[in-house]
């Protein structure tokens, strides 16, 4: 799967997403080293600090459907309301866990932007500090 259709496909998560309160819509799509795409989106909450981010439920569906497909090649992101959308500090840190290589996100003009996760996770804390 090229770039622009894992784009194209956290832009469709994020038409699913339920934001309610912020209307944030945030679409995550998660290629694994298999090639299989999983999906996530944000589903906002009342008590605004039990809100999921798209891309955690887009490692939770990853999670569910695998035990052996756990790898994450890379995630791209999307949001009709940013541009570019990347992960949140605690989204950045679950991508960690599942050896997430690369990130890409879209700017105001369409163009797809690729970074390597040391790049926006630098001196991250993972399983092999324990």
């Amino acid at each position: 799967m090229d770039l622009r259709e894992m784009m194209d496909a956290a832009r469709t998560a994020a038409d699913k997403a339920y934001a309610p309160y912020s209307n944030f819509h945030v679409g995550a799509a998660i290629l694994t080293e298999s090639g299989t795409v999983r999906l996530g989106c944000n589903i906002e909450n009342a008590s605004y600090g039990l809100t999921v981010c798209a891309e955690r439920n887009a490692v939770g569906e990853m999670v569910q459907a695998s035990q052996e497909d756990r790898e994450i090649r890379l995630v791209a992101v999307a949001s009709p309301e940013a541009a570019p959308c990347f992960p949140c500090g605690a989204c950045r840190q679950v991508l960690r866990e599942f050896g997430c290589k690369e990130v890409v996100v879209e700017d105001e003009n369409g163009d797809l932007h690729r970074y390597p996760f040391e790049q926006i996770l630098p001196h991250s804390f993972g399983p092999e500090d324990l």
